[in-house]
């Protein structure tokens, strides 16, 4: 626990949190539009069943995370990905969050209206509210929750580095936070848009980070060869 008092580990720790605050609300906001697209009476349960599978995703990637990231390349190829989901979070924080629905607001939309779903991972589609069903609704927020779980993880590990303390702090949280307040989150990103400004720097910068790691990593590895 005495690493955690070093300026490097702070600095991580304090990474962690956002890139764990940012992801979480990301998450829900993806929940809260495909939750939308269902009949009133069936959102609850979509909304139930989305939150719930990003959380058993996130346990089951935090399991294995140490593995994942033993595998020579796997650094880099994570790095590319948290690239392609910074692309993704610029383009959404440019459209400054006018289709993004939360998932208590979903719980309040009438069946008689219109809206484009659409998350920061990149899964999109544009349905009625109301006109979609909740085997669609729940398999699209599953599609999404293995891409944005998988990324949540990579991203921590990608900044814990070799705190292995900070790790688990940062995977343990990432959990309790999409169960307990990625709906609260969400509304915070949408009011306060410099939050995901500065989520989306933190996480460019530990994508790269981990592009020169995994690169050195796999050049070494190339050498040995």
């Amino acid at each position: 626990m005495t690493d955690l008092f070093t300026a490097d580990a702070l600095a991580a720790l304090l990474q962690v949190i956002a890139i764990d605050l940012v992801l979480a609300g990301d998450n829900a906001i993806v929940v809260g539009m495909a939750a939308a697209a269902v009949p009133l009476a069936q959102r609850r349960k979509v909304i139930f069943w989305g939150i719930a599978a990003a959380i058993v995703l996130r346990i089951f990637f935090a399991l294995i995370t140490t593995q994942l990231l033993a595998i020579i390349g796997l650094t880099l190829a994570g790095g590319v990905l948290l690239l392609w989901v910074c692309w993704k979070m610029f383009r959404e924080l440019r459209s400054h969050g006018e289709d993004e629905i939360a998932p208590d607001e979903a719980m309040d939309m009438p069946d008689s209206a219109g809206v484009a779903t659409a998350g920061s991972a990149g899964n999109a589609a544009v349905a009625a509210v109301g006109a979609t069903t909740v085997g669609a609704a729940i398999w699209q927020i599953v599609v999404a929750d293995v891409s944005m779980s998988l990324d949540n993880v990579l991203a921590v590990a990608g900044a814990a580095k070799e705190h292995p303390t900070i790790l688990v702090i940062g995977l343990v949280l990432s959990v309790v936070l999409m169960g307990a307040a990625a709906n609260m989150i969400a509304h915070a990103l949408h009011k306060h848009r410099w939050i995901g400004w500065v989520g989306l720097l933190i996480i460019t910068y530990v994508a790269l980070d981990m592009i020169w790691r995994g690169s050195n990593e796999v050049l070494r590895q190339m050498a040995l060869v």
